[in-house]
C-alpha cells in the first residue's frame, strides 16, 4: 500500500490527526467503535491545574505562559487564565474530529492545541459551537446540521488570514492506537488554496478536520520536529 494511501485511511479515525505510517508497520487494527456519546463526566477533567498544563503544552513556554487558557467545564469552555499575548490554548474533545470519524465520540481523546490571534478569532469559535451542541445533547448528525445553518446564516466569523495553531504536546492523546502521534503546526485556509499538500515528497499534510464538511476550512498541517519542552520527536 502507498504510503500516501495508508495516511488517508489513518488520519479519518482520529481528533486532528493520524501518524503517516512507514512500511515497516504492523497492518493496521480494526479502530474502536465509539457509536455515541459517553456520559458527560468521562470527557471533563476534574484537575483543573492538571487541563491548564495540558493546554499550555501544545506550545513552546514563549508563547503558552502568556496565552489566554480556557478548561471545558459542563456548560462550555471558560477562560481559567486570562493571557496578555493573544494566543487561546486548549484541550480539544473528540467531537472536533471530522463527521464521519470512528473517534468522534472517544472520551479519551485529548488535543492540547493554542491557536494564534487570527485563529482564536476564526477558528476557536467553532470549537465554542460544536462544544455548545454536544453539552446540548445532540447528535453528530444534528450538530452537523446546526452548523450548516449557523454557516448560512453567518454566524460563524469567516476565517482571518494567517490563522494557525501549534499542536506540539507529548501528553495529547489523538488515537487509541498511536497516542500522541508527533508535534505539527497547522494552518488555516480557504478550501480552494493548494500548498501542495500529500504530494510525492512534500512536508505538509492535508487534515480532514474540517475540509469544507461543512466547515469552509481547510487545515494543512506541518511537522515540527522538537516537542513543545524542545526535546526531539521521532520522524513520521
Amino acid at each position: 500500500m502507498k504510503k500516501a494511501h495508508v495516511f488517508k485511511y489513518l488520519i479519518a479515525s482520529c481528533l486532528l490527526t493520524l501518524p503517516l505510517v512507514a512500511a515497516a508497520t504492523p497492518p493496521l487494527q480494526p479502530p474502536h467503535s465509539y457509536p455515541s456519546m459517553a456520559p458527560l463526566s468521562q470527557y471533563l477533567m476534574t484537575d483543573r491545574a492538571a487541563e491548564i498544563a495540558l493546554a499550555r503544552s501544545a506550545a513552546p513556554a514563549a508563547i503558552s505562559d502568556q496565552a489566554t487558557v480556557l478548561v471545558l467545564q459542563a456548560h462550555g469552555y471558560v477562560t481559567a487564565v486570562q493571557g496578555k499575548n493573544g494566543f487561546v490554548c486548549a484541550v480539544e474533545r473528540s467531537w472536533m474530529s471530522p463527521f464521519d470519524a470512528p473517534n468522534f465520540w472517544n472520551p479519551k481523546l485529548r488535543g492540547p492545541i493554542c491557536f494564534n490571534p487570527q485563529a482564536a478569532k476564526s477558528i476557536l469559535p467553532m470549537t465554542y459551537k460544536r462544544t455548545s451542541l454536544v453539552l446540548a445533547g445532540q447528535t453528530r448528525e444534528e450538530i452537523k446540521k446546526d452548523i450548516e445553518a449557523a454557516l448560512a446564516a453567518k454566524q460563524l466569523p469567516a476565517l482571518e488570514p494567517g490563522a494557525m495553531s501549534y499542536m506540539m504536546s507529548k501528553q495529547a492523546y489523538l488515537d487509541d492506537r498511536f497516542g500522541h502521534w508527533i508535534p505539527h503546526l497547522m494552518f488555516y485556509t480557504a478550501t480552494n488554496v493548494d500548498w501542495g499538500a500529500d504530494k510525492d515528497g512534500s512536508p505538509i499534510m492535508l487534515n480532514p478536520q474540517f475540509h469544507g464538511a461543512p466547515e469552509p476550512v481547510n487545515v494543512l498541517m506541518i511537522p515540527a520536529g522538537k516537542w513543545s519542552d524542545g526535546t526531539v520527536a521521532p520522524s513520521m
